[in-house]
């Protein structure tokens, strides 16, 4: 071999080991990067893969009326969910997605030849167990693990969802649902961008024995995952939809604030009624687990401490369902679908404001919104005619009519413009002159009492006989004065300072979100709404409840209550006492005095006797609100008010609110009741029925408990201690 040979070969030689130390050093650098620089990294990717951080939802606590029946509760609903980081992989993406798209068609055949043999009742199960009771054994992470028994699921509708039109929606279970091989494959990518562990739902609210099936199948659906949601229950529907509430995801707007109280993003929170006002009470402290999983994403051990979730608190109202029901009933038979397109009856007890029954119609059953709602949906509770959504009770304001008589007559008694043996005259109309030309007649404005349509008047006539008989005139006059004689009335001001006190124009502070504050027009309101002067027809149309009055049913029944408890003006409440998981007692709510209204009871007792006089009285206008073994005292109100609508009769006359408001038994009253219907005519005519019967109901259920000797679990808590 030739030197040049042998010297080619040894530079080959020499470069062939140098690129190997070479390709070493660099697989040795690159260990040393993945190990000691990048190790961290990759050691926390491993624990990743492996390990997980389970969330457990704390069970939301429930809501019961007075007699510990169930208004709100928490249900199960079987979904099933894909986990992205679980599926199938491959170093093809077209390979992959095809594998991925597979299994996504395959659990959906699965499901959907589940759901037909259930629907069928041709579902096969293991060995049904003593009674047909479920077993299934559930982890803390709400993973099912076991099969169950079939149960068909509850169906038919709730009485009150049938009585259209007030009621909106129906209570039956939700259909299930299942997302398309498309609509799946679209959530996973976008997962995947994110957190690829976190599961995603391709198809919720599937009947227990379906879920079984599914679980029977699980083992050849990879990265397939059987998940128990808990939801809410409202098992009295529309009864109390409106003030039960419902709940939803948390709004866009309020992220923030829910992100610092702790909330998941996906959390469901209160939207309305009591779910809204006692979200921090109801809402059940989330529990939390590490655990370790295989490949396949199944659970092999435990990491650390777990910590348990914690269950929310429960709350007693003051409410009676079985009240509330005969209150909703009344109330339907009593008006006419055809004219009035809401009403309200409110019963609570003036001894200390706690409501015993509040009926808003129209309303609608929140079990729609139990497991959401579309968009469609919704429009079309909340474009329904009435205003569902709206409870009117406290959210309404309408003109109170004669009924906002009894604030003149104590604050003429109280301010001594009047006594009550003060005679004034009702010729049944009254010309007011006009204030420019006093002496020209043609221009003077008539006011007149209701008897004058009926060609009658009331004469001489003092304030209770004027409360009994509901006399206009008296009230114009006792308002705003009477030029013939130099009476001189209350005046705006005194009027207006009377009716805030009795909490007119303000909220009552119900523990309840969307409440009105009605409006009690002055002097200076007019001028800055209107741009005009204040003028004596404004406060004698005040006086009686018309004008620019404006109010709620709850704000006149806490007025009534007031009335009848000597001048003490209560918060009224519908939480009575908050409750642990336990039923420990945490919280009894005590009764909450607002202030006192600042009239005298003598003086309040003669208000009360009018009152009495309208009921028991034979010229009184509230005759058939009567109930046998039970005095009761109560005033009507007939409340015109401009709807563009409505039209006016064919003698001209405006639309008119029914009201009636009354409290029981005169001598020691113990439940206020007001009855509203909108358009509903004569007060007298429609709402006194109405309120008569509501009453009778209260009595009744009071007897028939006391003969059974039974006390409610609120009478119980509030027991003092032997």
């Amino acid at each position: 071999m030739s030197s040049s040979r042998r010297s080619d070969s040894t530079t080959r030689i020499l470069v062939l080991r140098v690129l190997t130390v070479v390709v070493f050093a660099a697989l040795i650098a690159q260990l040393a990067l993945m190990q000691f620089v990048q190790g961290a990294n990759y050691q926390l990717s491993a624990m990743r893969n492996r390990v997980r951080t389970v969330l457990t939802e704390g069970e939301r606590g429930v809501i019961y009326d007075r007699d510990g029946r169930i208004l709100a509760r928490n249900t199960a609903r079987f979904n099933v969910a894909v986990v992205p980081a679980n599926l199938p992989d491959d170093p093809d993406p077209k390979v992959a997605s095809a594998k991925r798209r597979a299994i996504y068609a395959h659990v959906n055949e699965v499901i959907e030849e589940a759901l037909v043999e259930y629907d069928a009742g041709r579902l096969k199960l293991p060995t049904p167990l003593p009674g047909g009771t479920a077993a299934i054994t559930i982890t803390e992470g709400m993973t099912a693990s076991v099969a169950l028994t079939p149960t068909k699921p509850l169906s038919g509708t709730h009485p009150a969802a049938l009585s259209a039109p007030y009621f909106v929606g129906k209570d039956i279970p939700p259909a299930p649902h299942l997302l398309t091989v498309d609509e799946i494959d679209s959530l996973v990518n976008q997962r995947e961008l994110g957190s690829a562990f976190q599961p995603v739902v391709i198809a919720e609210n599937l009947p227990s024995a379906v879920a079984m099936h599914i679980e029977e199948q699980r083992y050849q659906l990879q990265g397939i995952e059987l998940m128990l949601r808990s939801t809410r229950s409202y098992p009295s529907g529309a009864t109390t939809g409106d003030i039960i509430g419902y709940m939803g995801p948390i709004p866009e707007e309020a992220q923030t604030l829910y992100e610092e109280k702790n909330y998941e993003p996906d959390a469901w929170v209160g939207w309305s009624g009591l779910e809204f006002t006692f979200e921090d009470a109801l809402r059940g402290q989330p529990g939390r687990r590490v655990i370790e999983v295989d490949v396949n994403g199944r659970e092999r051990n435990v990491i650390g401490e777990v910590t348990p979730p914690q269950p929310g608190q429960n709350l007693i109202l003051s409410l009676d369902l079985e009240l509330q029901e005969a209150m909703r009933d009344a109330l339907v038979r009593g008006i006419d679908p055809k004219r009035s397109e809401s009403a309200v009856a409110i019963a609570l007890d003036p001894r200390n404001g706690q409501i015993r029954g509040m009926v808003s119609l129209p309303t609608y059953d929140n079990n729609v919104f139990a497991d959401g709602i579309t968009p469609e949906e919704y429009k079309s509770i909340a474009d329904a005619k009435g205003e569902p959504l709206l409870n009117h009770a406290i959210g309404g304001i309408y003109a109170p009519g004669s009924t906002f008589k009894m604030v003149a007559a104590s604050a003429g008694l109280q301010e001594k413009v009047i006594s009550p043996n003060t005679l004034l005259s009702d010729p049944g109309i009254i010309y007011l002159p006009n204030r420019n030309f006093p002496n020209d007649p043609n221009l003077a404005q008539p006011f007149v009492c209701w008897i004058y349509k009926l060609g009658g008047a009331h004469g001489d006539i003092n304030v209770r006989e004027a409360l009994g008989e509901s006399c206009d005139v008296f009230f114009y006059k006792l308002g705003g004065g009477w030029y013939a004689n130099n009476f001189e009335g209350l005046g705006v001001e005194r009027l207006a300072d009377y009716a805030r006190r009795y909490g007119f124009g303000e909220l009552t502070g119900i523990d309840l979100p969307g409440e009105s504050t009605g409006l009690i027009p002055t002097d200076k309101w007019k001028r800055v709404t209107k741009g005009e002067r204040w003028v004596t027809g404004d406060t004698y149309n005040m006086a009686i409840g018309q004008g620019d009055v404006l109010v709620t049913p709850l704000q006149l029944t806490m007025m009534t209550a007031a009335v009848a408890n000597g001048g003490k003006l209560y918060r009224p409440q519908l939480v009575a006492a908050v409750t642990d998981a336990n039923n420990h007692l945490v919280e009894l709510k005590p009764p909450d005095l607002r202030r006192d209204v600042g009239v005298t009871d003598k003086n309040l007792a003669y208000v009360r006797e009018g009152m009495w006089m309208a009921v028991n009285w034979s010229h009184g206008t509230a005759r058939n609100a009567a109930v046998p073994g039970v005095t009761v005292a109560g005033k009507t109100g007939t409340a015109e008010f401009f709807d563009p609508d409505i039209p006016r009769d064919d003698k001209g006359n405006l639309p008119t609110h029914a009201w009636f408001t009354a409290f029981a038994p005169y001598e020691a009253p113990e439940i206020a009741v007001t009855v509203f219907v909108y358009n509903g005519g004569e007060g007298s005519a429609v709402a006194v029925p109405i309120a008569q019967e509501i009453l009778r109901t209260y009595f009744d259920l009071k007897k028939r408990d006391a003969a059974a000797g039974s006390h409610s679990v609120l009478d119980q808590l509030e027991a003092p201690a032997p």
